[in-house]
């Protein structure tokens, strides 16, 4: 192939590339010809997490409603169990978050991904990538490992999460989708309110201060 031909294939996949980030918000078409990286307000975190509380809701309704959902229930019952150890353990150090979050990570993605409609998990994959959107993401005051009163509110946070986990299995196990969607929707709407709870105290809060 001529080395002009070569040239305008490497332009034409360089300007593909750039469309697809563009497409998928990783990056943002300037004024002129060039292009900036997507920068994420608050504003578009909030939006972001009801849309995933949304897809995850109807998620839940639908493995509710699917005939193989009791093999994958199992999964679902470690997760639970492996929470319930962290907060057996009263300890609410980074060794007990991480853990925490993995278990929370099986629970969250084993319903995204039994729920027997694969654009529910793209679409979700499509917010993946903006901070605290991943499948299964939990939000930690930083304060919670520096104070035994600001750790036991995070591990009343995580006892709570927990305890709606179990509703969700429940209701899933019986076949119950409203009750399923409903307590999934709830749940979700615990990271908004969190976040708010931020915004009220700053108004000035950007997403690098929700990720410190």
């Amino acid at each position: 192939m001529p080395r002009s031909q070569v040239h305008l294939a490497a332009i034409n996949v360089k300007r593909l590339a750039l469309r697809i980030l563009e497409r998928e918000r990783l990056l943002r078409r300037g004024e002129g010809r060039g292009y900036t990286v997507f920068a994420p307000t608050v504003q578009d975190e909030l939006q972001a997490v009801q849309v995933r509380g949304h897809l995850e809701s109807l998620a839940a309704s639908l493995m509710a409603q699917a005939t193989d959902r009791a093999k994958h229930l199992p999964n679902m019952a470690r997760a639970i169990k492996e929470i319930d150890t962290v907060l057996n353990a009263g300890e609410f150090n980074d060794d007990a978050k991480r853990q925490a979050q993995a278990a929370n990570k099986v629970f969250h993605t084993t319903i995204l991904n039994s729920c027997g409609n694969d654009y529910v998990g793209y679409a979700c994959e499509q917010i993946s990538h903006l901070p605290m959107l991943s499948a299964g993401s939990m939000v930690f005051d930083r304060a919670s490992t520096e104070s035994p009163d600001q750790g036991d509110r995070g591990l009343f946070r995580l006892h709570l999460g927990n305890a709606q986990h179990q509703v969700i299995f429940e209701a899933i196990e019986k076949g119950d989708a409203v009750r399923a969607e409903g307590m999934m929707r709830e749940h979700s709407h615990t990271m908004v309110d969190y976040i708010r709870a931020f915004e009220r105290k700053d108004d000035s809060l950007t997403i690098a201060d929700l990720i410190a």
